[in-house]
């Protein structure tokens, strides 16, 4: 155990970077995808592409706030 930390303390932190993390790689991947290999407008590709990148950033949104909520919730 490191000097000076309290384990109640090193366990919020852990929460607090996992939540951050999850949340700036969804966001990563959201960016990605939708600017960078264009699928989040439809610009000469069919428009299934576009549909289905929305509907795959609602579900992992949805997964997302469900981690969090749980993650949060534990004692």
């Amino acid at each position: 155990m490191e000097r000076g930390w309290d384990p109640e303390v090193k366990k919020y932190l852990r929460k607090v970077i996992g939540s951050l993390s999850f949340g700036l790689l969804w966001l990563m991947a959201g960016v990605t995808g939708g600017i960078y290999y264009e699928l989040g407008y439809n610009h000469g590709q069919p428009a299934i592409f576009t549909i289905l990148f929305y509907a795959g950033m609602v579900i992992t949104l949805l997964l997302l706030i469900r981690y969090l909520y749980r993650t949060w919730k534990k004692s």
